[in-house]
């Protein structure tokens, strides 16, 4: 998960005295707006449970603020965010949850009530989900797995995404709604036609396919993502590659084992950007999955090239904020540092899905960290909290030298890189055991 606070209001109270206003944004899209004293009285309510697991939270000032002290409290508060969520059995707790949906139910001035919710699947159908509007993303993907008759067993492998539909017919990802975020609260507060909620597949190694050919559903949805990916031209088989899968299309099973030939199926694939490499403003169109992030370049000169950029070649990235367009929309860049040719360099990706992708990124490191065997099923380990710091310390090695995993950051300055580690965890319900 990534927190940000890029924006801050100074705002007066009914006695008249000066406060601040957090804005809280949650993978690039505002979650709530929170005061500190706010977040103050839940740090007290975290600590009482969680002790000294929680990490220190920003101290008080007894003289009135500058706009200097106003710029680092700001980013405390942003680091503080970031720390608690990472820890599992502190965000997966009734007191972050709980706390965290009053804020986005308060911040839109949204009332707790039964309300209908559309899913989308990839082939356009829409499943109505009668929720209330306090329901979090977890709870919605529980009804729709109940809908579509798919065991709970498998809500690991799928998540609800955010979907924006171009007027011009473009079709784009823009960002994955995470368990505690209120699916309900985050449409409502884009305000906007061109988003809906969507349901896909939350993977990255294709080859996963194989865990879920014995649900019939499930079958079904990653085969009719499959379908619209490749009618969207997201995949392009080969001629071969399209005769062998137009006999097999009434046989799904068959037809996704043939598509893992297909280049770069299983990818999340983002809309068209600009990149630094090998050059500046080189537009290109990015794949992520499978361990890599994959991209056709086309140079200034029109010449294209394709590259492909191995995560474990990677030994940092960071997701940094440029500002907001005249849309209002926000400028982002993800960057990061990569192992070529005996040397490190930084490349750019200017993207406005680059939480997305940095998400996509951190997907792929807890794959590889997930432990497999055989038919490639899932093991699911359960969180022991004496453990967790030690958990926390993996550390993988680049080069044979060992490098810390950065997890990406929002920074409303561009130069700014705070680096952090990379932590992953399995967690279940006391139910699925």
């Amino acid at each position: 998960m990534h927190f940000s606070i890029p924006v801050t209001e100074e705002l007066l109270d009914a006695f008249g005295g000066r406060y601040v206003l957090y804005s809280v944004y949650l993978e690039g899209f505002l979650l709530c707006k929170v005061r500190y004293s706010q977040l103050h009285r839940w740090d007290e309510q975290l600590r009482r449970v969680f002790g000294s697991s929680l990490p220190l939270f920003p101290p008080k000032f007894y003289l009135a603020m500058t706009k200097s002290m106003t710029a680092e409290r700001r980013l405390q508060l942003e680091q503080y965010l970031q720390n608690v969520a990472v820890t599992p059995h502190i965000a997966s707790s009734e007191i972050f949850i709980g706390f965290l949906k009053k804020l986005q139910l308060d911040t839109f001035r949204i009332l707790t009530e039964k309300t209908s919710l559309n899913v989308y699947l990839a082939n356009g159908r829409k499943i109505a989900v009668d929720i209330q509007t306090s329901d979090t993303a977890e709870r919605v993907l529980e009804v729709v797995f109940y809908q579509l008759e798919i065991s709970r067993d498998l809500a690991g492998y799928f998540s609800l995404f955010v979907i924006q539909d171009g007027s011009n017919g473009d079709f784009s990802v823009m960002k994955r709604v995470v368990d505690f975020e209120l699916p309900y609260v985050t449409l409502w507060s884009m305000k906007a036609e061109q988003y809906k909620l969507g349901i896909r597949k939350w993977y990255m190694n294709p080859s996963l396919d194989k865990t879920l050919m014995n649900c019939r559903a499930a079958v079904n949805l990653i085969y009719i993502q499959a379908l619209q990916e490749i009618e969207r031209s997201w995949l392009k088989p080969t001629l071969g590659q399209k005769q062998k899968l137009e006999l097999e299309k009434n046989n799904k099973v068959k037809f996704l084992e043939l598509m893992q030939e297909v280049q770069h199926y299983g990818y999340l694939h983002l809309s068209p950007c600009i990149c630094d490499y090998p050059e500046p403003n080189c537009f290109v169109r990015v794949y992520v999955g499978n361990e890599e992030i994959s991209c056709c370049i086309t140079l200034p000169s029109n010449k294209v090239e394709e590259v492909s950029f191995n995560i474990n070649r990677m030994r940092c990235w960071q997701v940094s904020f440029l500002g907001s367009d005249l849309g209002g929309g926000q400028k982002l860049e993800l960057k990061f540092e990569y192992h070529e040719f005996d040397t490190w360099r930084w490349i750019t990706i200017y993207t406005e899905q680059a939480f997305l992708l940095s998400s996509c990124l951190r997907k792929i490191l807890s794959e590889q960290l997930m432990p497999t065997k055989g038919d490639l099923e899932m093991q699911i380990e359960v969180p022991v909290l004496d453990s967790v710091k030690k958990s926390s310390k993996q550390q993988r090695k680049f080069s044979g030298d060992l490098q810390q995993i950065t997890t990406s950051r929002m920074t409303s300055e561009n130069q700014i890189l705070r680096k952090g580690k990379d932590k992953v965890f399995a967690e279940i319900k006391e139910e699925d055991l």
